[in-house]
């Protein structure tokens, strides 16, 4: 088979090259951050304080960890909340979070040391280490290196493939997420631009696995956990009760806190550990942000070479007017596994995790030898941005009071306008109706699609009812809105309804699905799926 034409044309870069463009893009956030800067005075605790009371009052956290470190030292440390609503189970620094994408630079900490040992190189092909690894395109699993995984620039869509890892729990193997890359269709050319994805750092664990000639587990507890002393981080399957002190998601339902996705007794080890299945406490976080801001120990965790290569501009990133207007953003883009911008004339490095019910954020800003943990185990997407907002600007903007109320209202302010501006309404669906089995015919049987498996659509207790084989939260009732079909799904926590539609003259031959809501989170990736139809519901 030819290569694609937009791949036939792409030269690949040289080592040499790559790493010219490496340093140039770490020296320009050099150059816009300024040189080091000299002792910044600590925020008053009474400035800390304020900034989470008012992020505990205003989105009624069920939980909530703050960790500000500063020169070398943890000069704040507060927590609040239960680990589950009602429980009186109080949070504390030793409460673990899922810190979700916070994963990421954790996985990409253990290839450095990796790549420090001699066992990889950056720019070795996936195949070396993952024979089996293919992609849709013969020529990009040809090509595509250790690099291209963590950087989001395979050309897949934003969030191809997640429904393999999410939502928890899921009977998907790592085995099951390598196969299933090669059935899912580029959007844009290799290399291309960046579109976050989740299911390469999947496969970078794995790289990872098969160069230590450990688990990826094993190698993150022994590469990471032990050296750092980061004693309460979990990665793997483990107790529950035996490590105790497990924060449970929440989500808002009529206005309480109410556990989802609640961990069952054993904790198992998903596939999605490298991409964003790491669990740790605030303490930590805290350990972990002080280490990256060490740059004089005489013996680090990883080498200065690996540090600039972990903190160098390898993808653009779109620049949004927030991040423009709020902090004077000039440049951005992705390192391997940090988010690096300017922020008012700062070096920042960053990044942010973000599952069902739970928020992480991880900034550093190292020309002022200075960071910042935030950790949330409930609906906290909104309290994270503008917690983490104001705390950057207690060390870029001192002598500013911009709060959490501040950006807050600015938030409400931007989706006031862009409502105004171009109103992207969610279809009304309350004229939703259940489908009766003798009313749906054409649509009922067992389908299957090529990376997420076997699906049933069929008759159920006098309803139709959608049940994925390996996901079991992925089950719902099919629901009639006008001439459209869409799907009711039964746990709450999975809360972005799908159009379900037909492809097909007369006999239905595959089923498409998309989501009812343009704004529902990337993850549902319903557009990759194709369903097809295998055969006929079983006799009841």
């Amino acid at each position: 088979m030819h290569p694609h034409p937009q791949h036939r044309r792409h030269r690949v870069p040289t080592r040499a090259s790559r790493w010219r463009l490496a340093a140039l893009g770490l020296l320009t956030l050099m150059a816009v951050a300024g040189p080091s800067a000299a002792a910044v005075p600590q925020p008053a605790q009474s400035r800390l304080d304020a900034l989470f009371d008012q992020t505990m009052a205003r989105y009624q956290l069920p939980g909530l960890a703050v960790g500000v470190v500063q020169d070398g030292k943890v000069i704040y440390q507060r927590t609040a909340g239960e680990t589950r609503a009602g429980s009186g189970e109080r949070i504390d620094a030793d409460t673990l979070f899922k810190i979700a994408s916070n994963s990421k630079a954790m996985t990409t900490g253990l290839l450095a040391r990796l790549v420090d040992e001699g066992k990889l190189a950056w720019d070795d092909l996936v195949t070396k280490y993952l024979p089996q690894f293919r992609m849709f395109d013969p020529w990009v699993t040809r090509n595509i290196q250790v690099r291209d995984l963590l950087i989001h620039n395979s050309g897949l869509g934003l969030g191809a493939g997640d429904l393999m890892l999410w939502p928890e729990p899921n009977a998907f193997t790592r085995e099951d997420i390598v196969r299933g890359l090669a059935y899912l269709k580029p959007t844009h050319s290799f290399r291309a631009h960046y579109a976050y994805d989740n299911l390469m750092y999947v496969v970078a664990g794995q790289v990872a696995a098969a160069a230590g000639g450990k688990p990826y587990d094993q190698l993150v507890r022994e590469q990471v956990f032990g050296p750092l002393g980061m004693d309460r981080c979990q990665v793997g399957a483990f107790d529950r009760d035996a490590v105790g002190n497990v924060a449970q998601p929440h989500m808002r339902q009529d206005n309480h806190n109410v556990v989802v996705r609640e961990d069952a007794a054993t904790i198992p080890d998903t596939p999605s550990m490298a991409a964003g299945g790491i669990r740790c406490s605030l303490h930590d976080m805290t350990i972990w942000a002080r280490m990256w801001l060490d740059t004089d120990t005489p013996h680090p965790w990883v080498s200065a070479t690996q540090r600039q290569a972990l903190w160098s501009l390898h993808t653009p990133m779109p620049i949004s007017r927030q991040m423009r207007d709020w902090d004077g953003t000039h440049l951005y883009g992705y390192g391997y596994a940090w988010r690096l911008s300017d922020v008012d004339g700062q070096w920042r490095v960053a990044h942010t995790g973000t599952l069902m019910g739970m928020y992480s954020s991880l900034t550093l800003l190292p020309d002022l030898h200075a960071g910042f943990v935030v950790l949330i185990n409930g609906e906290g997407g909104e309290a994270r941005t503008t917690l983490t907002e104001a705390l950057t600007k207690l060390y870029t903007q001192p002598g500013q009071v911009l709060d959490v109320d501040h950006y807050a209202g600015l938030l409400a302010q931007s989706r006031a306008e862009a409502k105004a501006a171009a109103p992207a309404p969610v279809p009304d669906t309350s004229s939703r109706k259940p489908v009766a089995p003798d009313d749906a015919g054409r649509v009922l049987g067992l389908y299957h699609d090529a990376w997420f498996g076997d699906v049933s659509v069929c008759p159920v207790d006098g309803q139709v009812q959608w049940r994925s084989a390996k996901s079991p939260r992925m089950h719902g009732t099919v629901l009639r809105v006008g001439q459209r079909l869409m799907v009711d799904w039964t746990d709450p926590s999975v809360d972005a309804e799908p159009w379900l539609d037909v492809e097909g003259n007369g006999q239905v031959v595959a089923l498409a699905m998309s989501a009812i809501n343009p704004d529902a989170d990337f993850s549902y990736d319903y557009p990759d799926l194709h369903l097809r139809r295998t055969g006929p519901c079983p006799a009841p």
